[in-house]
């Protein structure tokens, strides 16, 4: 992050700061004045919610940004998943995005990966048949 950035939070929401985790008692505007690793409560997925191997991945990586004294093994983990990703996944937009996925997190630019693999979810459901297919998406080789 660079410069001032506020964010403006509701009752009893959390946020991640630097690993530190807040909890406000009443809606409250927050401006961070210098650069900080920060994830919003909404987009922190919980353990048993990443049941896919693109959420496996986001999960590995949001540790990274919660938890910095398991970075390094996080990062490792993240190393290996990817890898298997790269393998497995045909779909050339899945594909793309696990390339600038792995651009981000070389660069230090850990939420930014995050919302790249977010994005891709959609993709994935319908890869992995949880909606209606589209045409246009390929298959995976799980």
């Amino acid at each position: 992050m660079n410069g001032r950035l506020k964010l403006h939070l509701k009752a009893n929401e959390r946020i991640y700061i630097n690993g530190a985790v807040l909890r406000v008692d009443r809606k409250v505007a927050i401006e961070l004045l210098n650069d900080v690793v920060f994830l919003l409560e909404g987009h922190v997925m919980q353990q048993e919610e990443a049941t896919t191997p693109l959420r496996q991945l986001y999960f590995v990586v949001q540790s990274m940004l919660i938890e910095p004294k398991a970075e390094p093994l996080a990062r490792q983990i993240y190393e290996q998943h990817h890898k298997g990703l790269i393998a497995a996944y045909r779909n050339q937009d899945v594909l793309e995005g696990l390339i600038v996925v792995k651009q981000n997190i070389e660069r230090g630019k850990v939420f930014e990966a995050l919302k790249r693999i977010r994005s891709l979810f959609s993709i994935e459901d319908e890869i992995m048949g949880n909606v209606a297919p589209d045409a246009s998406i390929g298959k995976a080789v799980a």
